[in-house]
């Protein structure tokens, strides 16, 4: 649905984006992630046709972005981080505008505005100024906006930017519906909880560079090829450290808190293997309070791979 082919934009002596590519098919949701400034913003308004690359290619369902303009914006929906919301207009008046610039008929309007609406959970707001809105609101509101035309992509950028927690819960739980109903969606963002919970894809840009993009759990197995099991216990440390020490699957272990049976296992067998340790452990007379196994997150592979250079 979305394949990026060696995207490049050079403004002088800036490379504002150095030989991005990607591929996202229908469904995925791609989290876009880096530093303000990696050249995030920069990479969606090339594919949303409103800049145009140095090189490189963009294609949205097999057509070029740079020679079809045209045919690519009705397949597209586009949330910039700012965008500008009319004064003095209700909500269905916003929807009908931007329905009637995609070319809807008018006769189709009314129930397309509804279904968004309902979709965004803003049908109580129908007959609101758009002024009168929350922050969270008038995203959702921008959102709909983006739906109206059943577009195939969607990309957003900064979509949860100043949005309290609650607002924050529900414009997620938003986008990951939109996942589920068969859209491609680009989720652009350097606040990375926002991601974690529903992105299947994540691709890293530092100073301009993709540094890693894929799947997420791909790429974590990728950065952290071993386990990491936590395990608490009651009694001493020295007992359950020597058991530990008995397993061939345990390469290192690191003990937590002050003294007490709290360590983390670095461990390479699989989930059967770890089965076979806690029955150890339990067999050997340790009262394990808990065992559960620790992977990365999203927070851990940025601190990975990137450094922290700006442009």
């Amino acid at each position: 649905m979305l394949e990026l082919q060696q995207l490049r934009k050079v403004y002088g002596s800036l490379t504002a984006v150095e030989g991005t590519t990607l591929t996202l098919s229908p469904g995925d949701i791609f989290g876009f992630i880096g530093p303000n400034g990696a050249g995030k913003t920069t990479t969606i308004k090339m594919v949303a046709t409103l800049l145009q690359p140095t090189s490189g290619t963009a294609l949205i369902d097999g057509i070029d972005v740079v020679k079809y303009p045209q045919e690519v914006r009705p397949l597209l929906g586009f949330m910039p981080d700012f965008f500008g919301l009319y004064d003095d207009i209700k909500t269905w008046e916003y929807l009908d505008f931007f329905a009637a610039a995609y070319r809807i008929p008018k006769v189709d309007r009314a129930s397309i505005i509804d279904s968004v609406l309902e979709l965004t959970d803003l049908s109580e707001k129908k007959d609101s100024f758009v002024q009168s809105l929350s922050r969270g609101m008038q995203q959702r509101l921008c959102l709909a906006k983006c739906l109206v035309h059943d577009p195939n992509i969607l990309l957003l950028d900064e979509p949860a930017s100043g949005l309290d927690p609650r607002a924050r819960v529900e414009i997620k739980a938003l986008i990951a519906e939109l996942g589920k109903m068969g859209k491609t969606i680009v989720v652009s963002s350097h606040i990375l909880p926002e991601l974690a919970d529903f992105c299947n894809k994540i691709g890293i840009m530092e100073r301009g560079k993709m540094l890693i993009e894929g799947d997420v759990d791909t790429i974590v197995r990728q950065l952290q090829p071993m386990r990491r099991i936590e395990i608490k216990a009651l009694g001493p440390m020295n007992g359950l450290r020597a058991t530990l020490d008995e397993s061939p699957d345990v390469i290192g272990v690191t003990e937590q808190g002050n003294g007490d049976a709290h360590v983390i296992v670095e461990f390479q067998g699989d989930i059967q293997a770890q089965v076979v340790l806690l029955k150890s452990l339990v067999e050997s007379g340790h009262a394990i309070c808990s065992f559960n196994e620790t992977g990365f997150d999203l927070e851990d592979v940025f601190m990975r791979v990137t450094t922290g250079k700006v442009q």
